[in-house]
């Protein structure tokens, strides 16, 4: 059978009531929905992305943006597919070698690229490129149509116009109805999508809320990613191109509401105190931001005509950089099941198709959060005897072995 239902994709400006047909609707056109909306368009499928804001344009004179995502070797090579990566490595990036975690002097665990025969373990980007050059690759698509500045008003499932079982309606706040044999919620953690569908979530607030401050060095640009354990939560350093850095404080949310008030002068005295000694000490505070921690997972990721994925399905401890890598593995293999099921000659968005996604990624995302929630209780404790188990443990995860190199390939998802 035909793997479209479109009759024709229509121009995001007609706004008349009549409905514009679509294979694919998705909700929200960040990082992972532009991905998915590429990835979907490379099979032919005509798909229509709804997105409240554009991104910025690039400037090279821009100051560095405090959001900036580790990509792993796996999420690189999912970009590297969809035909971004080349024209991404063109913009402001860092690729780095190393990743050291520690607690005490003496008892640190070295991760490097080297150990898993990889030359790099991936790249820091700031989140908006990545999303930019998505976008661009969209544009170059012709059965892709961006609908921005939109937002959704109401979903309605309907039965489907060529009487293949249902499809789903959208309706915009321009009037534009969109109907669509599926509709992708990648519209983050508070999903439109996921609420409507009824699709419950389990999950708790940390109580803890991460600051994100960008300095600037006279250190020149770093390989190694570090992170130091303390009982109030992790200090990290993320390399960011030429004498730049981005610090990540994890600590209580009224000490990360205490420190948001603090001027930029202010903030680098706390950050002296506070931070390990291999920060280099003269650095100046350029930009700064938080967000509370929390985790929640849905109990399902797909319904009939519907599915969802990234941080619609599930948002994790910030604290190994895996959200949004974990959230291109989604991606990834919802890709590759449509793929297969239009290459079989199968209904793509059937709900055996939407299972087999499903199926793919829910254990693998919980036993990501899972190792998350454990590393993250057992390092925001003081006892004694938990603190000599876990520095412990850290010395032996540095001797290299066949188990540092099987963590650290599905840290970079690379199983």
């Amino acid at each position: 059978m035909s793997h479209t239902q479109s009759s024709s994709v229509k121009d995001s400006s007609d706004t008349n009531n009549s409905v514009h047909h679509y294979d694919v609707v998705i909700n929200g056109g960040g990082m992972v929905g532009a991905a998915v909306a590429v990835g979907l368009g490379q099979l032919g499928l005509s798909v229509a992305v709804i997105e409240a804001r554009r991104p910025q344009a690039f400037d090279v004179e821009q100051p560095l943006d405090v959001r900036v995502s580790a990509i792993s070797v796996a999420s690189a090579q999912l970009l590297s597919r969809l035909g971004v990566m080349d024209e991404l490595l063109t913009y402001r990036h860092v690729p780095y070698t190393g990743l050291e975690t520690w607690e005490m002097e003496g008892c640190m665990t070295q991760f490097t690229a080297e150990q898993v025969s990889e030359p790099l373990l991936g790249y820091f980007f700031e989140n908006r490129l990545i999303q930019l050059c998505l976008w661009q690759q969209i544009d170059a698509l012709k059965n892709v149509t961006l609908l921005c500045p939109a937002k959704v008003t109401k979903f309605t499932r309907v039965t489907a116009s060529n009487d293949n079982g249902h499809a789903i309606e959208v309706l915009l706040d321009d009037g534009t109805i969109l109907g669509a044999s599926l509709l992708v919620g990648a519209d983050g953690a508070h999903s439109q999508v996921r609420q409507w569908a009824g699709i419950g979530i389990t999950g708790w607030d940390y109580a803890q809320s991460a600051m994100l401050i960008n300095i600037e060095t006279q250190t020149p640009q770093q390989s190694v990613t570090w992170q130091q354990f303390t009982p109030q939560g992790p200090r990290s350093l993320l390399p960011l191109p030429g004498n730049h850095a981005s610090l990540v404080w994890y600590d209580s949310a009224a000490k990360i509401k205490q420190l948001m008030q603090l001027s930029d002068l202010q903030l680098a005295e706390q950050i002296k105190t506070h931070f390990p000694k291999r920060l280099d000490p003269n650095f100046s505070v350029q930009a700064k931001g938080s967000f509370g921690l929390t985790r929640r997972h849905a109990q399902q990721y797909y319904q009939e005509n519907l599915v969802i994925l990234g941080d619609a399905a599930h948002t994790i401890n910030p604290l190994a950089g895996q959200g949004v890598n974990i959230g291109f593995k989604d991606v990834d293999v919802l890709i590759t099941q449509i793929a297969s099921a239009i290459g079989n000659g199968e209904v793509w968005w059937d709900d055996a198709v939407l299972k087999r996604y499903q199926d793919a990624r829910y254990l693998d995302n919980q036993l990501m959060m899972s190792a998350m929630d454990m590393f993250y209780a057992g390092f925001s404790n003081d006892l004694l005897p938990l603190k000599l188990l876990r520095n412990g443990a850290l010395k032996l995860a540095n001797l290299d072995s066949p188990l540092k190199q099987k963590v650290l390939r599905y840290a970079l998802g690379l199983n």
